[in-house]
């Protein structure tokens, strides 16, 4: 059984087509999958997916592209209080698509590591462009206290295992399918196990065979088949290491049978 570790399964894409989305999920063994807040005005969609069905879980953030939203500390930690939010985030640093003064996005990533520690549920961290500065908040703000995960890891090994030595997971996304991403195949291969998850970040990155494509939970399977065979093992090995991986971190999360 596989998990999707990070989608955003209240898209229009995705959200018009749930029966169809539930049901490839099933054929293709993906158990579980954790809906991700980019916004806390689109938040109530992403709850209410995840209280509508019994596996799926949601966070709770504002994605660092999105400056017009007002985020506190205090507000994420009451919107954390529901318990079928196990994450804080999608949050971090992303200076690729904006330029200019990005201290706000500095200090919105520090409230969202302050809400995580006060409510006991890790980050989900995004970053882009600023491997620097993210380890380096990420260490002043003690986000090691915590934990979480490296959202749809493009960095280097060197960054991988800063991360890691912070208590913080690495997530594949479909990227590593692409045949221009040896950096990233070489990292999936080299980082232990036991600190690998996979995810889709659906409705975008479709791996390959679908590349282009709308991107959906089912096909968490092809990042797992790849990573897999970018470390020799079986796809029942990394299946159930990353299951069990997403589990003891989201700890708040309960497996459905």
């Amino acid at each position: 059984m596989l998990v999707d570790s990070h989608c955003h399964l209240n898209f229009p894409e995705l959200v018009s087509n749930m029966d169809a989305v539930l049901q490839s999920m099933h054929e293709n063994q993906v158990g579980h999958a954790l809906c991700v807040s980019v916004t806390l005005k689109d938040f109530p969609q992403v709850l209410a997916l995840a209280e509508a069905h019994s596996n799926f879980y949601a966070s709770v953030g504002v994605h660092p592209d999105y400056e017009e939203e007002e985020v506190t500390t205090d507000e994420l930690v009451r919107l954390a209080q529901h318990s079928k939010v196990i994450a804080v985030g999608e949050t971090g640093l992303d200076y690729f698509r904006l330029t200019g003064d990005l201290e706000w996005q500095r200090e919105r990533f520090r409230a969202h590591i302050h809400a995580a520690i006060t409510t006991a549920k890790p980050l989900i961290i995004h970053t882009r462009n600023a491997a620097a500065d993210t380890i380096r908040i990420m260490r002043e703000e003690n986000a090691q206290q915590i934990g979480g995960v490296m959202h749809c890891f493009t960095e280097s090994l060197e960054v991988a295992y800063q991360a890691i030595e912070l208590g913080f997971y690495i997530s594949f996304s479909g990227i590593v399918t692409f045949k221009n991403a040896q950096a990233l195949k070489e990292v999936a291969k080299e980082i232990p196990l036991d600190r690998i998850l996979i995810e889709t970040d659906s409705p975008y990155l479709a791996p390959v065979p679908f590349r282009g494509k709308t991107n959906q939970p089912a096909y968490v399977k092809y990042v797992a088949e790849e990573v897999a065979r970018l470390r020799d093992i079986p796809l029942e090995e990394l299946g159930a290491a990353t299951t069990r991986n997403f589990f003891q971190l989201f700890k708040q999360a309960q497996p459905c049978s």
